[in-house]
Formats: C-alpha cells, structure tokens, sequence
C-alpha cells in the first residue's frame, strides 16, 4: 500500500512560478526568434493567476483581464504597459499580437476561456483542474490538438522531488507489490454543504457580476461565491477533489500505468449534523445539491486490480 498526503508534497512559490513561463517556451520552432520575447496576456490576475504572472515577467505582459478592478487592481499596478479589460473576448479580439493566454479564473471558466484562447491560436496555460466538467475536458482537449497550440495546467506538484520520488520507488519495485493506494487532504478548507444563501448582497464595486457567472446559471451576488469559495458550489468549482486529487493522481497513475476505472463507489459524511435540525431536514443526510459535501471517501478500482482510494 502507498500513502500520499497531499499536504506533504507542497511546493513554494518560489518553485511554482516558473512553470507558467516554462509553459510557453514550447511554442513551435521558428515561432520566435532566439531572443525576442513573447506577448503574455491573463484572464483572471486576482487570485492565482498573479503568481502564474510573475513566472512570465522575463517576457512582455500585454494584456491583462479580470472581472473585478478593484480586487485585481494589485496586481493590474504591477504591469503599467499592460492593457486592462474586463471582458477576456474584447482582449482576444483588440489584441491580435499574443502568443500566449494565463487562464487564472474560477473552475467554472476554464473551459469557456481556454476555448477562446485556442481559438484563436493562442498558447494556453490553465490553473487547475484544467476544467469542471468531464464534457468540458474532451472539448478541450480536442479543440487543442486541433488548433495544434502549446497548452499546460498549473499541477506543479508533478515534477516535485516526492512526486518522482515516489514513481521511481514503485516502478523500480523497491516497495513491493502495490495493491492499494491511499491519498487524503485537509480539504476543503471553504464553505461545503451549506444552502444558498438567502439574503440579497450588493454587487461590489468594480465587480461585472453577470461576466463572472460566464456558462453558470443565473444567481443573485453573494460573497460566499467571490473571490474565493467558488469552489465549494457545484456551479462554480469542483470541490476538495477536483482542487487537490489532480496533485497526488498523476503519481499513481505514471507509478503504476493504469488507465480507466472499472468501478467508482463513494460515501459523503455530513460534519455539522447540527445544521440538519436547524434547517428541518428529517434525513441524516442534508439536502444540499448546490454544494460538495463536507467529508467523503472515493474509491476507484483500476483495471490492473489495484485501488486507488
């Protein structure tokens, strides 16, 4: 059995931001000359997309697009000759000259703006989960092949010393037969398993509410949503495993070269049971669709006979 804490292969961000810039040194040979910069541009710069930036300030930063001016006003400072838009398609359409597109927005924008960007022959790279939806990824992934561009997503745990570490235990055989392989996280570390809120909240100032929703379903502004616990709702994110099972999967994947699960089985625990009373749910189990659960376990059974927990 191997056991993975994806709290214990954290990375700094010293060692994070590079990758964003290595993401763009493999555009296609003769692309560029050999000491003329690239044209960077990001959509979503308030949150971790200002990291995914400074791995890419050996290079022009252009073009820069967020929702919220006031909350992404930071980081929007920090590049003065870069041109600021709220709206990433006006970016795409005013500013033919980018090579490549930082994608740094919620999960449930992913797609919609990756999209764009290949589209329009542009170079992505893409925070993760590389998007919310299984549906979104075939697209995607599909839609890059053809357009033929460099694409990456943001799993720098990929290349840590623990993660190829760990592969080169389990390939080389230094740890035996592997039979089953657990990995656990202290998310999520937002709300989970709580209702919509019902009160109505005012749109902040410089926030484009109708822009940040993108593809999601109409719903009334509440900061329970923006800037930081999108995560937690089914419409927005994709809870504590689409945020962290991406940082210990491909280990165990590349280990053990397994392919699709035959089977996939889980169970939910509801960590503040109190709230079911208050709420006047007769069942243990609360109805909350609208958000990922406060505790679960999932199993997947491999092809190979191995599972991976």
């Amino acid at each position: 059995m191997v056991e993975v804490n994806m709290e214990a292969t954290k990375i700094s961000r010293r060692h994070l931001v590079p990758a964003a810039a290595a993401a763009f040194m493999i555009l296609p040979r003769g692309a560029r000359g050999a000491n003329e910069k690239l044209n960077i541009a990001a959509v979503g710069i308030g949150g971790m997309g200002q990291e995914y930036l400074k791995g890419c300030e050996s290079q022009n930063v252009v073009a820069l697009s967020d929702v919220d001016s006031v909350y992404s006003a930071k980081v929007a400072a920090r590049y003065p000759n870069a041109k600021v838009y709220a709206d990433y398609r006006v970016m795409l359409e005013e500013e033919k000259g980018i090579d490549a597109v930082i994608v740094g927005t919620p999960d449930h924008t992913h797609a919609v703006v990756s999209m764009a960007a290949i589209h329009a022959g542009k170079a992505v790279y893409c925070a993760k989960p590389m998007t919310r939806t299984l549906h979104e990824v075939r697209a995607v992934t599909l839609a890059a092949r053809e357009a033929k561009v460099a694409t990456q997503m943001s799993v720098q745990s990929c290349a840590s010393d623990p993660a190829c570490t760990t592969e080169e235990w389990v390939k080389s055989g230094a740890i035996g037969p592997v039979r089953d392989v657990h990995v656990w996280s202290d998310r999520p570390i937002w709300p989970q398993a709580i209702a919509r809120p019902g009160e109505a909240a005012e749109v902040p100032t410089g926030l484009d509410w109708e822009l940040w929703l993108g593809p999601a379903p109409k719903r009334p502004y509440h900061p329970i949503y923006h800037p930081f616990n999108f995560r937690g709702w089914v419409d927005f994110g994709t809870g504590a495993l689409g945020d962290m099972a991406c940082h210990a999967f491909h280990v165990i994947f590349r280990s053990l070269k397994l392919t699709r699960p035959v089977s996939v089985s889980a169970s939910v625990a509801l960590v503040r049971e109190p709230l079911i009373a208050e709420r006047g749910y007769k069942s243990r189990t609360a109805k909350l669709p609208e958000t990922y659960p406060h505790a679960s376990i999932v199993t997947w059974n491999a092809c190979t006979g191995t599972t991976a927990a």
